[in-house]
């Protein structure tokens, strides 16, 4: 089920690409990134496992006060090599209760780089938005890997 991110807000109607747009978008981002993560304090790598389905993986590279960095992504292999694919990389806002892509990388796109022009944020965190909604639609949901690892032994 797709979202509808053009919503009334206090009477005024919030327009996609725009900068009100976006926000509403790293907001949406949010709540569905809680949904598959609701504790990013539980352990700094995460693992989500789905029968049938690409393992998920989430991994947090930075904690401050008020912010999280993450990283989160497929592995695949290719060549004998690892393949981290869509390899994302996002700032979780806790105070402000948004998600914001900072960067991602995927074969068909190469890197892209939070930039001043919203289009471009735009376009990364609308990829966010339905890979978090794919994601919550195959049951991901992160536990982490010392918890797996102690239900193995």
């Amino acid at each position: 089920m797709l979202l509808d991110l053009t919503p009334l807000r206090k009477g005024r109607f919030v327009q996609a690409r725009s900068f009100a747009g976006l926000m509403e978008m790293y907001e949406h981002n949010y709540m569905r990134l809680r949904n598959i993560a609701p504790d990013l304090r539980v352990a700094d790598e995460m693992i989500s496992s789905v029968p049938g389905h690409q393992d998920l993986f989430l991994s947090i590279t930075q904690r401050c006060k008020y912010t999280t960095m993450l990283r989160m992504t497929y592995q695949f292999e290719d060549a004998g090599k690892p393949l981290f694919e869509p390899d994302m990389h996002l700032k979780v806002y806790h105070d402000a209760r948004v998600v914001e892509v900072q960067q991602l990388h995927s074969r068909s796109q190469g890197s892209l780089y939070v930039a001043d022009m919203i289009e471009q944020k735009w376009m990364m965190n609308r990829f966010l938005y339905k890979w978090l909604g794919y994601c919550l639609h195959q049951g991901h949901y992160f536990h982490s890997m010392q918890h797996l690892k102690a239900n193995d032994k």
